[in-house]
């Protein structure tokens, strides 16, 4: 019989933890917004993660490959999975609510299972996967709404820019697999965050201006959180839980951002979600745990 990985109580706790976190991050993106520009906010993210991380590799005395393949890899990871999703996410978040928006991100795992399916033979889209992605990307459109996707107004479109950032991560995933083996997962968020660094602190100064700093507390709060919080530490901390309960297991957590992310938008800002966002989303998770495994499946003993 084959034993299946549980969740141990520190793990479900960590879990719930790091959910908050990243659902946090869309209320903090809303708050940034109000003074700081999308480019602008993007980069404080990425630099300031940047910079605890590597304290923290330093500190740690983790070693740092600086080869031509792994600074090729950080420079095109940190582009695909931090520079151009979060520009898509704030962006999106300027014109959609931040529970639709996550609702939306939390497709990364659709696209995720059917690309690398494409790519790698041991892990191919299974009956029950099939099944599971199909469900998923009815809760999309369902979440969307068939009227959006037939239109080019700001809604619709900011909506198709999380789906963008979704299958950004996506194929990052796919790229991160082959190209960071044997590299220190704290080392590759380092690296991969200071790539974004320099695409997106020019890019910022550039499209933006320099900042003036001139900012609210809240603003102030709310772009170190970004760093800080939901990206530095929760790196940190995602890699804590894929020890504790595997990576079956923290692809969960996919599931717990949107939630938090709704409560906190509708505590905060008072927004409100259609039903067939909430009907989108229920499709969503259930194509989820399929994928998983958790329904619709029975290992068999041998």
């Amino acid at each position: 019989m084959i034993v299946q990985r549980t969740i141990p109580p520190l793990a479900w706790a960590l879990l719930f933890l790091l959910a908050f976190m990243w659902g946090g991050s869309f209320l903090a993106n809303r708050i940034a917004l109000e003074e700081v520009g999308v480019f602008t906010t993007v980069a404080f993210r990425v630099a300031g993660a940047s910079v605890v991380l590597w304290a923290y590799v330093i500190l740690r005395g983790l070693r740092v490959p600086l080869t031509p393949r792994s600074i090729g890899t950080f420079l095109v990871l940190g582009l695909l999975n931090n520079a151009v999703p979060f520009t898509l996410i704030v962006w999106g978040q300027q014109h959609i609510a931040s529970g639709l928006a996550a609702i939306l991100n939390a497709s990364t795992a659709i696209f995720t299972v059917l690309l690398v399916a494409l790519i790698f033979s041991d892990e191919r889209l299974t009956k029950h996967k099939a099944v599971g992605v199909t469900l998923g990307f009815a809760g999309v459109i369902t979440a969307i709404g068939i009227e959006n996707l037939t239109k080019l107004d700001l809604r619709s479109v900011s909506q198709l820019a999380l789906m963008g950032s979704s299958l950004s991560y996506a194929i990052s995933a796919a790229i991160g697999r082959v190209y960071l083996k044997g590299i220190r997962p704290e080392v590759s968020a380092a690296g991969m965050l200071t790539s974004a660094a320099l695409f997106m602190v020019p890019m910022a100064i550039w499209l933006e201006g320099v900042p003036t700093f001139a900012y609210h507390a809240a603003t102030f709060g709310a772009l170190a959180y970004l760093a800080v919080i939901s990206s530095a530490f929760a790196y940190m901390l995602y890699y804590v839980v894929l020890n504790l309960a595997g990576a079956g297991n923290l692809s969960l957590v996919t599931l717990l951002v949107a939630p938090v992310a709704i409560v906190l938008g509708a505590v905060v800002y008072g927004e409100t979600l259609a039903a067939n966002a909430f009907l989108g989303f229920a499709l969503l998770a259930l194509g989820l745990l399929i994928i998983d495994g958790r329904l619709g499946t029975r290992k068999k003993p041998r």
